[in-house]
């Protein structure tokens, strides 16, 4: 049986890295987006990435960083991937991987099948590659956490040579269906655990990690 993994991000508590550290996920992320309302300043960061125990890897959220802004950041918190969340050029992805000397991973906003013509350029240069609804224009004013997905079943029977998090509009009732049609191993979630835009629950959390472990028991 496979095992899928479980990323949430945008963590601002103790209580809900506790969360999710109890419950089974893999991953953790934090935001370092000040327009988002799941970020977290750089003190803040420090202080949650050092209460990550071991075997739960930390992600930290950039879109668009600059320099000054991953230094603010990465020279005080404690991370174990950076992850890629704007614009960014492939030139750009392994400018930054190749300064810090640490795993990146890029986020693809889709939307078509077009959209998948950008991964080739990507995967040369990043560890890992994350799909996630592109928002669309004029209605999100983020590059990511706003509940929406996107049609899976563009994702269905394809492969990289990366591996990848799926993320975009995921539930507890509907990540089964997702990683059925997209072949997922690793799930990522942000707004659906929250009662209100940047505050999750660790009753959220639980309920997700709980239908993501049950994927385990059906999944061959």
């Amino acid at each position: 049986m496979s095992i899928i993994d479980a990323k949430i991000c945008g963590i601002r508590t103790p209580e809900v890295l506790e969360a999710a550290a109890k419950h089974g996920a893999r991953w953790v992320g934090l935001n370092f987006y000040p327009p988002s309302p799941r970020s977290v300043a750089p003190d803040l960061g420090a202080e949650l990435a050092r209460m990550v125990p071991t075997g739960l890897r930390s992600v930290g959220l950039f879109v668009d960083p600059t320099e000054d802004e991953l230094e603010a950041v990465l020279g005080r918190v404690p991370l174990d991937m950076i992850q890629l969340h704007g614009s960014e050029t492939p030139a750009r992805v392994a400018e930054i991987r190749g300064r810090w000397a640490m795993p990146v991973m890029k986020a693809i906003k889709i939307a078509t099948a077009e959209d998948l013509a950008a991964i080739p350029a990507y995967e040369a240069v990043a560890d890992r590659l994350l799909f996630d609804a592109k928002p669309p224009k004029g209605v999100a004013s983020l590059p990511g956490g706003n509940g929406l997905a996107f049609d899976w079943s563009i994702l269905s029977g394809r492969t990289w040579s990366k591996p990848w998090m799926l993320a975009g509009g995921l539930t507890e009732a509907n990540v089964a269906e997702a990683v059925a049609r997209t072949g997922a191993t690793t799930v990522d979630v942000s707004s659906s655990i929250e009662e209100r835009p940047g505050h999750k629950t660790p009753q959220r959390v639980q309920r997700f990690l709980a239908a993501v472990r049950a994927l385990g028991d059906t999944k061959a």
